[in-house]
C-alpha cells in the first residue's frame, strides 16, 4: 500500500453538498468534489488489510456485506493514492460496467464492512469510485469499442434497467447481436424514471453511457411492450436466448378504508411522471403535481426519500413520512456487529431538505395509516395515523399493535404509497409459461439464472426479489455468463 500509516494519521473527509435550500430550487445533482490531493489522502486510509471484507459481496442476516460485484477496491485506492487514475479506472471496470451509477445511487454496503470501519470512520470508497469514472469521462478515456468479431448469435434482452444494461454490455462485449427492448419511451429502466434527476442525472450521465452502448453495437427498442406490443414467443422465434431483466414492478398496495379516493398513487407513478416532464420540458397527462399541497409519504425507505425530495422541489406546502419500524440506533447494536450492514440511523437527502425547509425530520416512526379521509368530491383530504408498538403474535412472530389514545389525522392532499414491490408483473412470464417461486419472483437459481425454458435466462429483482442496483450489476454480469456458455458452450466472460 502506499501510505502504511494513511489509517492512523488522515480522518474521513467527504465532499460537501449544495446547501439543501439552494438545491430544492433546480433538480440538478447536489454533491460536489474534492480535489485530487484530498482524494489521495483519502484513499491512503485504506488499510492494506490482511482480510479485505469490502470487495466480498456476502449477505450476512439478509443484507449485503461488501460489495455484490467485487469491486477491487485496495488495488483502486492504491492506485489513486499514487496517482495512476487511467489505471484506476481499467481496474474499477473490470468488474463494474458502469461505476457511474453505483458511485451516485448505491448505498455502499462496501463502507459497512470495511475493516477500519471496525473503530473508526470507514474508507471513503463509493466517492473515491464516483470520482476515478468521473474524471476518466473527463478525461476522455472512456470511448466506444465495439467487439472485434460477432458470433452471428442473437440475444434479446428484456428491460433495459441495471440488470438489462449489465447483460448487454457484456453480451455484445462477448461478440453477440444483443437487441434490448423497453416498454418505456426511453431505455434505462429503474436507472431512468426510478430514481430522481437530482441523485442520478439523466443526460449528463445515464444517456452519456447509453450512447456508448448504441454506438458499441448494442440495439434499444423503446415503447415495446414484449408480451402486448410484440408476441412474447417472437422472443423465442427470431433469437438464439433471451435473459428477462423485467425488475420487481407490482408495488405493495394499502388497502385502508377510502383506498379509492382521488389524489393517492403509487410512489414510482409519482416520480416516473415527473422525470419525464423534466426531460420533455413540460409535464404529460400523468403528472402528478405535489405543488402547494400537504404530502403524505406512507414508507421511510430509499423511494419515500426520493418522494420527499421530489415533493419540496415541486413546492408542496408540507410533507411527512410514515416509518413503520422503529428509529434506529445512532451506533451498531449488539446484534448488528461489523462487517454486517450498520442499521443505524441515518440523515438521508431528502429528510435533510425537509429539515432546512420545515424545521424537522419529515419521518414519524412507529407510525402507520388506518383511514384516508375524503372531501364532499371524493378526493383525500387527510390520512389518519397511529402509533404501533412490535409485539409477538401467538405464532412468536413480531407483528406491529396499535397503540390506543395514539390516533391522530394528517391533513394530506397527496398520498404517496412507497412501501415495496412484491414482485414481477405477471403477463410476460404467464404467457411465456415461465415457473415461479414462492414469492411470485421467477424460478432460476442463482448463479445458474436459467429458466424452466431453455435457452431463456433472468437477472435481478424479477429473479431475487426487490433489492440494490448493485445486486441487479451482479446479476445482469452473471446471467451474460452463463447465456454465452449456453450459446457457445464455454465461456471467457467473469
Amino acid at each position: 500500500m502506499g501510505k502504511p500509516t494513511g489509517f492512523i494519521e488522515y480522518v474521513r473527509e467527504l465532499p460537501d453538498d449544495r446547501s439543501a435550500e439552494t438545491r430544492i430550487k433546480d433538480w440538478e445533482e447536489f454533491h460536489l468534489t474534492l480535489t485530487e490531493e484530498k482524494l489521495k489522502t483519502q484513499s491512503a486510509r485504506c488499510m492494506d488489510c490482511g482480510t479485505p471484507f469490502c470487495h466480498t459481496g456476502t449477505i450476512i442476516k439478509g443484507m449485503a456485506s461488501g460489495c455484490p460485484i467485487n469491486n477491487l477496491i485496495p488495488e483502486w485506492n492504491d492506485l489513486v493514492y499514487r496517482g495512476l487514475w487511467r489505471e484506476a479506472l481499467d481496474r474499477l471496470h473490470k468488474t463494474n460496467n458502469f461505476p457511474e451509477f453505483t458511485g451516485r445511487v448505491c448505498p455502499a454496503p462496501c463502507e459497512g464492512s470495511c475493516v477500519l470501519g471496525i473503530h473508526n470512520p470507514p474508507v471513503t470508497i463509493k466517492n473515491i469510485e464516483l470520482s476515478i469514472i468521473d474524471k476518466g469521462w473527463d478525461e476522455g478515456w472512456i470511448t466506444p469499442h465495439s467487439p472485434t468479431q460477432r458470433t452471428g448469435k442473437k440475444v434479446a434482452i428484456v428491460g433495459s434497467g441495471p440488470a438489462g444494461l449489465c447483460a448487454a454490455a457484456q453480451l455484445n462485449q462477448a461478440g453477440h447481436t444483443v437487441t434490448v427492448f423497453e416498454r418505456a419511451d426511453r431505455p434505462g429502466g429503474l436507472l431512468m424514471y426510478g430514481i430522481p434527476n437530482m441523485k442520478l442525472d439523466k443526460e449528463k450521465v445515464l444517456l452519456r453511457r447509453l450512447e456508448v452502448l448504441e454506438q458499441e453495437g448494442v440495439t434499444f427498442k423503446c415503447n415495446v411492450e414484449v408480451g402486448k406490443d410484440l408476441p412474447a414467443q417472437t422472443l423465442l422465434d427470431q433469437f438464439d436466448s433471451t435473459i428477462l431483466c423485467i425488475g420487481a414492478t407490482k408495488p405493495r398496495d394499502l388497502n385502508i378504508e377510502n383506498r379509492q379516493l382521488q389524489g393517492i398513487y403509487f410512489a414510482m407513478d409519482f416520480l416516473t411522471a415527473n422525470t419525464q416532464a423534466i426531460l420533455d420540458g413540460k409535464p404529460n397527462s400523468n403528472y402528478i403535481s405535489a405543488q402547494g399541497k400537504d404530502v403524505v409519504i406512507i414508507g421511510g425507505g430509499d423511494t419515500g426519500t426520493d418522494c420527499v425530495g421530489t415533493s419540496l422541489r415541486q413546492g408542496c406546502n408540507s410533507v411527512t413520512q410514515l416509518e413503520i419500524m422503529a428509529k434506529p440506533p445512532l451506533q451498531r447494536a449488539s446484534d448488528n456487529p461489523w462487517p454486517e450492514w450498520p442499521k443505524t440511523y441515518k440523515v438521508d437527502y431528502g429528510q435533510e431538505e425537509a429539515a432546512a425547509k420545515f424545521g424537522h425530520d419529515p419521518r414519524l416512526f412507529l407510525t402507520t395509516a388506518t383511514k384516508f379521509i375524503s372531501d364532499a368530491q371524493g378526493r383525500v383530504e387527510g390520512v389518519e395515523i397511529v402509533q404501533v408498538a412490535w409485539q409477538k403474535n401467538d405464532q412468536g412472530r413480531f407483528i406491529p399493535q396499535p397503540i390506543p389514545g395514539t390516533a391522530k389525522v394528517l391533513p394530506a392532499q397527496l398520498v404517496l404509497l412507497a412501501m415495496g414491490f412484491l414482485g414481477p408483473e405477471d403477463y410476460l412470464l404467464q404467457s411465456l409459461g415461465i415457473e415461479r417461486d414462492q414469492r411470485s419472483n421467477v424460478n432460476a437459481p442463482y448463479g445458474k439464472y436459467q429458466t424452466s425454458i431453455s435457452g431463456v435466462f433472468a437477472a435481478g429483482d424479477c429473479r431475487r426479489g426487490q433489492s440494490l442496483v448493485v445486486w441487479a450489476f451482479n446479476e445482469g454480469r452473471e446471467a451474460a455468463r452463463e447465456c454465452d456458455r449456453y450459446l457457445m458452450g464455454s465461456t471467457k466472460l467473469p
